[in-house]
């Protein structure tokens, strides 16, 4: 489907119209496969309208959130779309949140209903009791992987299937919020993002006007290994695809497997893959590559850190396809600038050109734009830039210029054909594996913790994720390091009460930690005290 195919119906209020138009030209086509499991579109399409009658059956009124506390599957995907049908607000939440991070996300989007599957049900038992909150709690049973759900449905729960109303669709008006993720900052607690229809509606007509290539439209096969609940995984690799009438090849992030994406592409004819830096690392290095036929791939993109250029060189010369490096941010409803479609192609280093409805500039600490060549703050304007922080008028009001610009905190300088490159990050944020680990969240914690009197995280390089947070710990007095409390002790802390991939590798003790006359942590005094790369984890 392109863009003048689009209704006039379809071109304003409630977004999930527009699968109504991608029904009625590709109802037959695949959409969904999952390990074997199919759905057509109008399989996909007709579910979420019962799904979205089924909310309305459940007591949920238009404006309500719903959290999808779930992994990659494809009632994912049916529970977006029919929540976005019936006026629902969809708030996706990390399934490796425990119940400290979860508990936050329900208190403060003041959720209705929580869609999980029966192994994470014991983290949401325990954040509703933190809580003292009462949603609906909709179980995905039989299994992550299933399609028609099954067994496993606890006492008080309401099954997937059973969400199952008359077919409806509300209207709604364009600057109504449609997707509440949540962004930790660098500093304070997480915000909730508030993107709208329109937010939503003005980047899928980047994609299908752009087209970015020229495939038929059921001929494009997008493998979605990166996660749902981020927004580059939801809008670009699943949403976007999907309203073109393209067909979602669905897979678990927990189970990352270079050598089975591999083998999937030259089976599947896989023409859409998006993934992280790591991803590509693991693909390169793999025993099979270079054994396995990738040249059904159109598009090859990469997010979320800067790609080794090695990589993307050795990438490139046998999968036979140009990689494209693009910029986004939650706040942003996913990508303003790519190399994909760019003027002149892809440019290595790069995050390529805006996309036709961003207008961005780069300016330095005093508000003024800066010269060709030249570092400045990045800041963007457009139809995809969000409403704000979901209750958080101050933090909205920071993050936009007077004249609508949003504020992205990266530095950026821009070449004289308008190809920009991220050079730093105004946030202390650590992007690993395409993760964000937000520096705050896990210093707060260690806190916490009795033995600890000050804390400070970082980042450092890593191979493979990019960058890994490794911490530095003053001990409370009479504490001492080894003894009364160790670095694998934090971690275990830090491990049983984040997600995983927050950890910090290692803990440093030191007795103080370096700060300005004014109190500051200077981090990149710490940088310097211990910079060797970290063991990793496994998984992405």
């Amino acid at each position: 489907m392109r863009l003048e195919d689009v209704g006039d119906d379809a071109r304003h209020g409630n977004v999930a119209r527009l699968h109504d138009e991608t029904v009625s030209r590709h109802g037959d086509a695949l959409a969904v496969e999952m390990h074997g499991r199919t759905l057509t579109h109008a399989e996909v399409g007709a579910a979420a309208a019962r799904f979205a009658g089924g909310l309305r059956d459940l007591g949920l009124e238009p404006g309500d959130a719903l959290l999808l506390y779930l992994p990659n599957c494809p009632q994912y995907l049916l529970a977006s779309l029919g929540a976005f049908r019936a006026g629902v607000v969809v708030s996706p939440v990390n399934p490796q949140y425990r119940v400290r991070e979860l508990s936050y996300q329900l208190d403060d989007a003041d959720a209705r209903a929580v869609v999980t599957p029966p192994a994470l049900r014991e983290t949401v038992t325990e954040a509703l009791a933190e809580t003292g909150r009462e949603p609906v709690v909709v179980t995905v049973g039989g299994g992550t992987e299933a399609v028609d759900g099954g067994s496993g449905v606890p006492e008080g729960d309401v099954s997937f299937e059973a969400v199952a109303g008359e077919p409806v669709l509300i209207e709604r008006d364009d600057d109504d919020v449609a997707l509440l993720p949540y962004t930790s900052g660098t500093t304070g607690r997480p915000k909730g993002v508030e993107l709208t229809h329109r937010n939503l509606r003005a980047q899928t007509f980047t994609y299908l006007t752009g087209a970015l290539d020229d495939l038929p439209d059921e001929e494009v096969r997008s493998l979605i290994w990166l996660p749902l609940y981020h927004i580059t995984g939801f809008i670009h690799t699943a949403w976007q695809p999907l309203i073109r009438g393209g067909a979602l090849y669905l897979r678990s992030p927990a189970n990352w497997d270079p050598d089975a994406a591999m083998e999937l592409i030259e089976e599947a004819g896989i023409t859409h893959f998006v993934g992280v830096t790591a991803m590509y690392v693991d693909l390169v290095n793999a025993d099979t590559f270079g054994e396995r036929d990738l040249r059904s791939l159109v598009q090859a993109a990469e997010g979320g850190a800067k790609m080794s250029v090695a990589v993307q060189r050795e990438f490139e010369a046998v999968a036979g396809v140009e990689m494209a490096e693009g910029y986004g941010l939650t706040e942003t409803s996913g990508a303003t600038h790519s190399q994909q479609g760019s003027t002149y192609g892809p440019r290595r280093g790069t995050v390529g050109q805006p996309l036709r409805t961003t207008d961005c500039k780069l300016v330095d600490d005093d508000g003024e734009e800066v010269a060709v060549g030249e570092a400045g703050e990045l800041l963007v304007r457009g139809p995809q830039v969000m409403r704000g922080y979901h209750d958080m008028p101050e933090a909205t009001a920071a993050a936009f210029t007077e004249t609508g610009y949003f504020r992205t905190g990266d530095v950026a300088r821009r070449d004289p054909e308008n190809y920009y490159e991220i050079v730093d990050r105004k946030k202390h944020v650590i992007v690993s594996a395409g993760y964000n680990v937000y520096p705050s969240e896990v210093e707060e914690l260690l806190h916490e913790h009795d033995a600890v009197a000050d804390a400070a995280v970082v980042g450092v390089p890593h191979e493979r994720r990019n960058e890994v947070p490794i911490a530095y710990v003053v001990p409370r007095p009479g504490v001492e390091p080894g003894a009364d409390v160790t670095a694998e002790d934090l971690k275990r802390y830090c491990l049983d009460a984040i997600a995983a991939y927050k950890h910090p590798r290692r803990v440093i003790f030191l007795d103080d930690l370096p700060r300005t006359a004014s109190g500051k942590v200077q981090k990149f005094k710490l940088e310097g005290r211990d910079d060797a790369a970290a063991g990793d984890s496994g998984g992405i």
